[in-house]
């Protein structure tokens, strides 16, 4: 399990660092999604409850609509090819948001619920 929490922190931190040189470089738009979901993801390191998933998962499924939204703005402009597809905001934000639904009901599991100790209170 550290194996994956050390691959989540450097997943993170690149995460971060990619939304920040989008920043600098007056890219907006573009460093939404690499910011939020790396924030999210160094935050899932250092705070193992049920919240820090559920706030991962929320994150996602913001971040998807949003990639949604400019995808279908963007969607008139490119061609039907397998490398159109799967380099548009479209094919990303609908992942996104099936990511965030799953990992929104995977705060819910009893693997998930055994990490808190007052997870059984709560529900």
């Amino acid at each position: 399990m550290k194996v994956f929490r050390a691959i989540l922190l450097l997943l993170g931190i690149a995460l971060v660092l990619y939304g920040v040189v989008l920043l600098t470089g007056r890219e907006i738009s573009g460093c939404i999604a690499p910011l939020s979901l790396g924030i999210t993801m160094v935050l899932m390191c250092w705070f193992r409850t049920r919240t820090t998933i559920l706030v991962f998962g929320h994150t996602c499924i913001i971040v998807g609509c949003y990639l949604v939204t400019w995808g279908v703005y963007l969607a008139p402009r490119c061609e039907p090819v397998f490398r159109d597809i799967v380099r548009m905001p479209l094919f990303w934000g609908l992942f996104s948001i099936f990511g965030g639904i799953c990992a929104n009901f995977h705060g819910f599991c009893r693997c998930v619920q055994s990490l808190d100790p007052h997870a059984k209170d709560k529900i």
